[in-house]
């Protein structure tokens, strides 16, 4: 029998970072401890060359062992990137697609790399048979689709690579699958040595009491669409993006389709250039899409998601989170696609819509990786939660809007300061939003030449009358969603009706 072919080629070995080779010497002292049978996990933030990093491994390891690699991933665009960047490393490798019904040629490789439902297809057929694999590489671990394949891997060394080691499924943690987590450089890090580019992030509060949480512990698709589809959140985006992106290449990620449309139509309705994209693109028309944002200077991409992964532009200059998540990892890909670094390009904004940052931290902000591992029930018990949140809003009226008030010197109300006066001084809790509606009211016909230009100027605010009535709300422990929509429409009612009054006085 002749000698197995290693699978190394003879191109000249790329350059790794140092914070890249000191993890591979992490990884590969585990590989000698535990040579079968031991699965480890590997985290290190988007950006910082995961696939680089364990294009090396495979490389290394099929140099000192003379053993085969499998590398799995989820999504077919992963497949072709992952074994690109392999043969950039002199590994001689093949894709295991729908197409490869079986492997006669298995012998001329040392590396293969599959998409895990098809390699599941083919392996529970028997149509495939993979020779002397001592290790496989999961990317994008925290998936749970890998789990059904550890079985036919059961000799194996399993190295998982993931930027945010918590499990897609909450009932299915990390930890029961793997025997150890590595954790690479933080974010911080990364970005001080040079390798990410730095955020600038703006917050803009948003009101989720709508949102329902779904089986999977996110927030369903239909609350999010009633709520991120209506104009007052339309207009919060556009007025966020000409605040804080006009003129930057943007990628918004939305939470549903027809939310992402709406997006599109008022972006182009406003005269900005827009393309939308979502999983019932066709290939082409996807990749057409992707061509001119890539192309095109200040361009605006608005998707459902699925760019989180296997989607790298490092021209993007601002990531807009036009939804909400209780997804840790979701939070980290989105941002992530932003954060590639330019010669042109050391910083970029992220503008979250969706009370992220307040659930999360910072995106650069670090993270007890090994904490959430270990407990990941502790970790998610311990978020923060969105009424929690809500309640550390501090509404201030737009610059804009504080101009159509300029008549006004005094325009700022302290609902919980006039509740503490009504329980002082005996009085009605309802004293506190009649006082309220009187200020409103004021600011309306000071600002008006008659009751109609007033009743007009009321309508400008809607978000700081749902604001004071939530406010109010919590002050009297009783916050329920429908008790502040009555509250809200019986205020505006009583506010038309106190202008009406003040100008016949």
């Amino acid at each position: 029998m002749g000698l197995q072919p290693t699978g190394i080629g003879k191109k000249e070995q790329k350059v790794l970072y140092d914070y890249q080779k000191r993890d591979i010497d992490k990884i590969f002292s585990r590989l000698q401890e535990f040579p079968e049978k031991y699965n480890l996990l590997y985290q290190l933030p988007t950006g910082g060359g995961k696939t680089v990093i364990f294009s090396e491994i495979v490389r290394r390891y099929i140099e000192s062992s003379r053993k085969k690699v499998v590398v799995l991933t989820h999504r077919i665009e992963l497949c072709g990137q992952t074994s690109k960047m392999l043969t950039e490393f002199g590994v001689k490798n093949k894709i295991i697609n729908s197409s490869v019904k079986q492997l006669d040629d298995q012998n001329e490789y040392m590396c293969f790399v599959a998409m895990v439902e098809t390699l599941n297809n083919r392996l529970n057929e028997d149509h495939l048979e993979l020779d002397n694999i001592g290790m496989v590489i999961i990317d994008e671990a925290h998936y749970n689709s890998f789990r059904k394949l550890f079985r036919f891997f059961k000799n194996c060394f399993i190295l998982g690579v993931t930027a945010t080691p918590l499990s897609s499924n909450m009932k299915l943690p990390m930890k029961d699958n793997y025997n150890e987590l590595i954790v690479g450089d933080t974010i911080s890090s990364l970005i001080n040595s040079g390798f990410l580019a730095t955020p600038v992030i703006y917050t803009y509060d948003v009101g989720l009491g709508s949102l329902k949480i779904g089986m999977n512990g996110d927030y369903t698709v239909k609350s999010s669409e009633e709520l991120y589809t209506n104009m007052l959140m339309q207009d919060k985006l556009l007025y966020s993006y000409e605040e804080r992106a006009k003129g930057k290449k943007t990628l918004i990620f939305n939470n549903g389709i027809n939310t992402s449309i709406y997006v599109y139509e008022t972006f182009k309705k406003a005269g900005y250039a827009i393309r939308h994209l979502d999983n019932t693109n066709s290939k082409q028309e996807r990749e057409d899409i992707l061509a001119w944002f890539k192309n095109t200077k200040d361009a605006i991409l608005t998707s459902v998601s699925i760019l989180t992964t296997g989607f790298d532009e490092p021209t993007v200059e601002c990531i807009i989170l036009n939804r909400a998540t209780k997804s840790l990892t979701l939070y980290f890909q989105m941002i992530g696609r932003g954060s590639r670094i330019l010669p042109t390009k050391q910083e970029f904004s992220i503008l979250d819509l969706g009370n992220n940052t307040a659930r999360f931290g910072l995106w650069n902000s670090d993270v007890d990786w090994q904490s959430i591992f270990r407990s990941p029930d502790f970790y998610y018990d311990n978020l923060v939660g969105d009424e929690e949140i809500e309640r550390n809003f501090k509404y201030v009226l737009p610059e804009d809007l504080r101009k159509e008030f300029s008549n006004s010197e005094d325009i700022d109300f302290d609902i919980e300061e006039e509740y503490a006066k009504t329980k002082r001084f005996g009085l009605r809790s309802l004293t506190v939003l009649e006082k309220s509606i009187e200020q409103h009211a004021k600011m309306c016909v000071q600002n008006s030449e008659d009751v109609f230009d007033a009743r007009i100027l009321s309508k400008l605010l809607d978000q700081d009358i749902e604001y004071r009535v939530r406010r109010y709300s919590y002050c009297i422990s009783k916050s329920t969603k429908n008790y502040r929509d009555w509250l809200e429409e019986d205020y505006k009612r009583k506010l038309r009706s106190k202008i009406n009054q003040l100008f016949m006085d």
